[in-house]
C-alpha cells in the first residue's frame, strides 16, 4: 500500500483527477479538509468564537495543522499542488515540512511558477504539470509500468 498525501490548492478538482486515474492501484489517499469555509472556521466552531480575526484564523490553523502533520508524517509520497489563482503559502510550508522529513515529494505546478518555486522544486523528486503525470508517476513507482 502506498500512502499519498495530496496537499495544496483547494479550488480545482486536481485531487479527484488523481484519485480517479489511480483507481485500481494499491494507493491510500489523504488530504486536508478542502471545504474552504469548514477549514477556515473549524477552530471557532469547536473551541469558541473569537472577536479578533487573527485569533479566529490562529485557532483554525492550529487545528488544521494536526491533520496536515499527521497526513504528511504518515505519507510515503507527498504531492503538493500550486494553483494559479492564489498564493498558497501553506502549500509551500507543507512542501518544506515534507522535505525536512525526507518524504518523497512531487510538486504539481504550471510553468509560469517555475521561477517563484525554484527552491521548492529543487527539494522535490519530481515536478509535474498535470494530474495525469502524477498518476503515471505513482503507477510507475508501484509497478514499473510506463504510460502508453
Amino acid at each position: 500500500m502506498l500512502n499519498v498525501y495530496l496537499s495544496g490548492e483547494i479550488h480545482t478538482d486536481w485531487r479527484d483527477q488523481i484519485e480517479a486515474g489511480a483507481k485500481g492501484l494499491n494507493i491510500s489517499f489523504a488530504a486536508p479538509v478542502t471545504d474552504h469555509a469548514a477549514s477556515d472556521d473549524c477552530g471557532v466552531a469547536i473551541l469558541g468564537a473569537e472577536p479578533d480575526k487573527f485569533w479566529h484564523d490562529h485557532k483554525g490553523a492550529k487545528l488544521n495543522a494536526i491533520r496536515t502533520r499527521m497526513g504528511i508524517e504518515e505519507a510515503d509520497v507527498v504531492v503538493v499542488r500550486f494553483g494559479d489563482k492564489y498564493k498558497q503559502w501553506n502549500a509551500a510550508f507543507d512542501a518544506g515540512y515534507a522535505a525536512a522529513l525526507g518524504k518523497s515529494l512531487i510538486i504539481l505546478q504550471q510553468p509560469e511558477h517555475d521561477h517563484a518555486l525554484k527552491e521548492v522544486d529543487a527539494a522535490a523528486l519530481a515536478v509535474a504539470r498535470t494530474p495525469e503525470q502524477v498518476v503515471q508517476m505513482l503507477r510507475y513507482v508501484l509497478d514499473g509500468t510506463l504510460p502508453g
